[in-house]
């Protein structure tokens, strides 16, 4: 059960991180047949798009970055909860 929790663990944090390019990306707005921009964007669209759809836009902003970032830190979270100490 230990060795699935850190997978997981590991796991969300790597998304953070992707999701952490895709919004400096959004900034600096790469050529969007860049090959490394397409593989951001298929990674984290499929979990970014249902929370964009269900969010309104705030000030023209798109917040579902942060919100799957802070539910992905609350998963991290509750799986550091069941891991032995």
């Amino acid at each position: 059960m230990a060795l699935i929790a850190t997978l997981l663990i590991y796991a969300l944090y790597a998304l953070i991180i992707v999701i952490l390019v895709r919004v400096v990306f959004s900034w600096i707005s790469p050529y969007p047949n860049n090959s490394v921009y397409r593989l951001v964007v298929q990674i984290t669209e499929p979990i970014l798009g249902p929370v964009r759809r269900r969010l309104p836009p705030f000030s023209g902003m798109d917040l579902s970055p942060l919100v799957v970032t802070l539910a992905a830190y609350f998963l991290i979270a509750a799986l550091r909860n069941l891991l032995p100490v």
